[in-house]
């Protein structure tokens, strides 16, 4: 009986004042009962305890209780160290302080493409269907390669079930038109094992503040449509096949389809706000590998996936060049990789990684005329070793030959220290990160309330390395759990978004490469962004967490994150964009058994203080989110029922400031709503 199978009558109070959400299994922040195998921090499955870096684990039944809405609100729910930065089109996922770009998103070990402005789209991530998310902080390129300069998020998805037959089916329905419906069905004979999966989710668009009046340029005023958060429609099938003879080789292929458009206010042609099209998305993916067991701890794993991803504009308003219907497909992304690692524990001990990957990635943009493609060779190693009966090291390296930017070589040293309840992790580490196609190549127009605004791509870019080190003391017992952890990160040549002017000559000439800027918008367009390397950024961050279970079934914890994340730039420092110093996450978490049913009562929130951003645009300001629910399930012969229900944003909390072009927004929140749910297994 784990401890979500437990509750009592003190969650009631919790609930009314209210407090947070526990997680299921927050990292090292657990009770002894609670040390899940996780696979991120060191590339092979091992007990949480046992792991050289510290990883966070956000497991099912947390995220099954707090049911979320979507992939970011599952994680910044739980971890101070993570945030989200809204926009219309999605959400900016950052990790202590930096941004999507500097986390490596991973799907079950292998990388996440799907790029929206610099963020990698989590609609396709299917919540329904995680099993956990682990989250590995720091520099992490002597494993993972590119892009894990300041973490990795790796979710991980359900594999195969041990019952012959198992169907799932899930239902999520909310205020402003919000509602998904999944559906999962897994059949397994003789070692072999199917896994279908189908979900349909969809939202509404929302006001989030009160209309407001401006000047038009006829001299009339209009109603700005620019306050509204835009919603979407979105269908993700995936289909797995597996094999397991149960003593040496396993195989798996795997493949899906998503498809996403982003639903936005109905437009009015003489509207500030009021839009064209809707943006569209497709995404197909597949992945295959064979694990080959030498022995019981020493192992080959070949792997190949490929992900291909395209987002563009789809017209529902007919113009002088776009009938209703049309796709006029923007950008383009595809991702091939492959993959043959080793896994080897040949002495007491010790666990050692060798492998070689290769990795070729595609750019096919019609905005800039964009046609590239890029590959990488690597081959990295990495030996874990117990040198005394307290005392555990590990040693790390990696050396990449890109195509484009050549040799590179990415250490990474740890060390683990226990005894008895204490436990006590340092680690230096290496972080590469090589200059995205988009960066070096890609031009692309955008039209934001009535303003054009261009974006050129940098072809002299330099590469981004940076050094991560960091500090991590926990000690544990049965009931409780507190821990502290530092670092700073030091990057170098740090890639931003540079604001260059124009004058009328280059003017006309860009207006040559963008033809749909119109005479009446070119009068506004003084400059365009640029990406180019800043001298530097730094970040330091302290993070501090306390558990406890006061009581059987009972679960509460506190987290606290601080981050200065800070970027300098011809000798002066500045704020790192859409970067958040304050963070603390409360939580309380009471689950009781009675036979056959279960009684769930859970309460999460987060407070933030403000998210800073680049003159001239003004500072989002702090705000705290609270919400609760509540499960009862039902087990009757193999059938298990879960009706659900919760309040999000019990507050109502939400960002009304008056629109304004400079101003950027704390939240996109539709304020207090009730969200039903229905879970029924086989």
């Amino acid at each position: 009986m784990n401890n979500r199978q437990r509750a009592t009558p003190l969650l009631l109070l919790m609930v009314a004042l209210p407090l947070a959400a526990q997680t299921d299994s927050v990292t090292l922040r657990r009770v002894y009962s609670l040390n899940p195998v996780v696979v991120t921090g060191t590339g092979h499955h091992q007990r949480l305890r046992s792991a050289i870096s510290p990883v966070e684990v956000i497991g099912q039944g947390s995220i099954s209780s707090s049911s979320p809405r979507l992939f970011a609100e599952s994680v910044v729910r739980q971890l101070p160290q993570l945030s989200i930065s809204p926009n219309s089109t999605g959400a900016y996922l950052r990790l202590n302080g930096l941004s999507n770009k500097y986390a490596l998103i991973l799907l079950n070990g292998k990388r996440l493409i799907g790029d929206i402005s610099g963020n990698v789209n989590l609609n396709r991530i299917d919540m329904t269907n995680v099993r956990r998310i682990e989250v590995l902080d720091g520099a992490a390129s002597s494993l993972y390669g590119s892009d894990a300069i300041g973490g990795v998020v790796n979710i991980i998805t359900l594999q195969e079930a041990s019952k012959p037959l198992s169907f799932t089916t899930d239902t999520r329905v909310s205020a402003h038109g919000q509602f998904r419906q999944a559906a999962n069905l897994q059949l397994v004979f003789r070692g072999f094992s199917s896994l279908t999966s189908f979900t349909h989710d969809q939202s509404g668009y929302y006001r989030n503040n009160p209309l407001t009046y401006k000047s038009g340029t006829d001299g009339d005023t209009y109603q700005s449509l620019a306050p509204l958060a835009s919603g979407w429609r979105t269908n993700l099938v995936t289909q797995r096949f597996a094999y397991d003879n149960h003593k040496a080789l396993s195989l798996f292929a795997e493949g899906s389809y998503n498809w996403h458009k982003t639903v936005r206010p109905e437009t009015q042609t003489d509207v500030a706000g009021g839009f064209d099209y809707e943006l569209r998305s497709e995404a197909w993916r597949w992945d295959a590998g064979a694990t080959y067991r030498l022995s019981a701890k020493n192992s080959l794993q070949l792997r190949f996936n490929g992900d291909h991803y395209s987002y563009g504009n789809e017209y529902d308003v007919a113009t002088k060049t776009y009938a209703v219907g049309d796709y006029v497909r923007k950008k383009t992304q595809r991702l091939y990789e492959g993959e043959l690692k080793g896994v080897f524990s040949f002495l007491q001990g010790a666990t050692t990684i060798a492998g070689i990957d290769w990795q070729n990635s595609f750019l096919d943009a019609i905005s800039g005329s964009v046609d590239r493609h890029v590959y990488t060779w690597a081959g990295y190693l990495q030996h874990e070793q117990a040198l005394t009966k307290n005392l555990k090291a590990l040693l790390g390296m990696r050396y990449t030959y890109h195509e484009t930017f050549g040799n590179n070589f990415t250490p990474k040293v740890a060390l683990l220290y226990h005894y008895d309840h204490l436990q006590l992790r340092a680690s230096y580490s290496r972080g590469y990160r090589a200059p995205g196609l988009d960066e070096l190549y890609y031009h692309y127009y955008t039209f934001v309330r009535n303003f054009p605004t261009l974006t050129i791509g940098n072809s002299n870019l330099k590469a981004e390395t940076s050094d991560y080190f960091s500090f991590n003391a926990e000690y544990q017992t049965r009931k409780w759990t507190a821990g502290i952890t530092t670092f700073v990160n030091n990057i170098h040549d740090m890639i931003v978004k540079t604001i260059v002017s124009m004058d009328a000559d280059e003017v006309a000439s860009l207006r040559r490469d963008f033809p749909e800027i119109t005479d009446a918008q070119a009068i506004t367009l003084t400059h365009y962004n640029r990406y180019d390397n800043s001298d530097r950024g730094r970040v330091y961050g302290l993070r501090a967490h306390f558990t406890v279970e006061p009581l059987d079934g009972l679960s509460l914890f506190a987290n606290y994150s601080y981050i200065l994340a800070r970027q300098q730039s011809d000798g002066i420092w500045s704020n790192v964009e859409r970067s958040i110093r304050n963070t603390v996450t409360l939580g309380a978490d009471y689950i009781h058994r009675w036979g056959r049913y279960t009684l769930g009562l859970h309460a999460d929130g987060r407070l933030q203080s403000k998210t800073y951003y680049p003159a001239p645009y003004e500072d989002a300001p702090g705000y705290g989110l609270w919400n609760i629910s509540t499960t009862h399930t039902f087990r009757l012969r193999g059938l298990e029922v879960m009706p659900s229900l919760g309040v999000d944003n019990v507050l109502n909390t939400r960002d009304r400031r008056i629109d304004s072009t400079l101003r950027r927004y704390a939240n996109y929140s539709s304020g207090t709503t009730i969200v039903a749910g229905l879970r029924i297994k086989y």
